[in-house]
C-alpha cells in the first residue's frame, strides 16, 4: 500500500490548543482525556483500536522502566492489526498527522511508539 511519504507525523497533548499547522488530528487514546469537551479537542477522528488493549495499558501504568517491554508488545499488536493502515489512509493527503494523547510524558508514552510505527509503515 503507498501512504503520502512526506507526512510530517507528530504527537500533542490533548490539553494543548489545536494549532492550524495540525492538519489531520486523530485522538489515539482508548479513553477520552478528562475535562476535554469535544468541540474544544478539534479532532478528525477518534481511533480507540489503534490504543494499546487495556490489558496492556494496565500492565504497562506509565512505568518507564517497563517502556522497552511495552513498545515491544504495543508493536506486536499493531502489527496484527489494519487500524494502523486505515489510519494513514484517513490522513490522506493531509501534510500533517497529529496524534493526540492524553499522556504527561512526552517520550514515555504509547503515541511515541505509534508515531514510529506509523513513520516505518508509511515508508513500505
Amino acid at each position: 500500500m503507498v501512504y503520502n511519504c512526506l507526512m510530517d507525523i507528530r504527537i500533542k497533548r490533548a490539553y494543548d490548543k489545536p494549532g492550524k499547522d495540525d492538519g489531520y488530528r486523530v485522538l489515539v487514546d482508548r479513553l477520552w482525556p478528562r475535562g476535554i469537551k469535544k468541540e474544544s479537542l478539534g479532532i478528525d477522528e477518534w481511533s480507540k483500536d489503534v490504543a494499546p488493549s487495556t490489558e496492556l495499558r494496565k500492565w504497562f501504568n506509565h512505568e518507564a522502566d517497563k517502556f522497552k517491554e511495552f513498545s515491544s508488545r504495543y508493536y506486536a499488536e499493531l502489527r496484527a492489526s489494519d487500524v494502523p493502515h486505515k489510519l494513514l489512509q484517513n490522513a490522506g493527503q493531509h501534510k500533517t498527522l497529529t496524534l493526540v494523547c492524553a499522556a504527561k510524558d512526552p517520550v514515555v508514552n504509547h503515541a511515541a511508539v505509534l508515531q514510529k510505527y506509523l513513520e516505518e509503515l508509511a515508508k513500505e
